[in-house]
């Protein structure tokens, strides 16, 4: 673990929703690019901000705080989700217990639904 690689794969939006698309591992030596990421996509004010987890291989308490921290930002209590977590993810969220604090879904399309 301790990758520098960018984990922000690419940002997109249209209307009123922008969807963080995520990558590789992330931990506390690429929280900084993802907080830019984030931060970049609420910029664009969105009612709705997804975070797609599909190629997310590892998630540390670092990311998950960053997600916290987005989630406050945008001010909408039903404005953020994530989506399309796989096992690593997906556990990482129980054992924190944001499992219960986030929308989660199986996909990007039914996150924006």
């Amino acid at each position: 673990m301790g990758s520098n690689a960018n984990p922000v794969a690419g940002v997109s939006g249209d209307g009123d929703a922008v969807v963080v698309r995520l990558q590789g591992e992330i931990d506390l030596y690429n929280a900084p690019a993802l907080k830019e990421g984030l931060a970049d996509a609420l910029a664009r004010e969105p009612r709705r901000l997804v975070v797609d987890l599909s190629d997310v291989t590892f998630l540390d308490s670092t990311a998950l705080g960053a997600f916290v921290e987005a989630k406050a930002k945008l001010g909408r209590a039903d404005g953020f989700a994530l989506a399309a977590p796989g096992l690593e993810a997906r556990r990482a969220l129980e054992i924190s217990g944001l499992d219960r604090v986030f929308a989660i879904h199986e996909t990007v399309e039914a996150a924006l639904g």
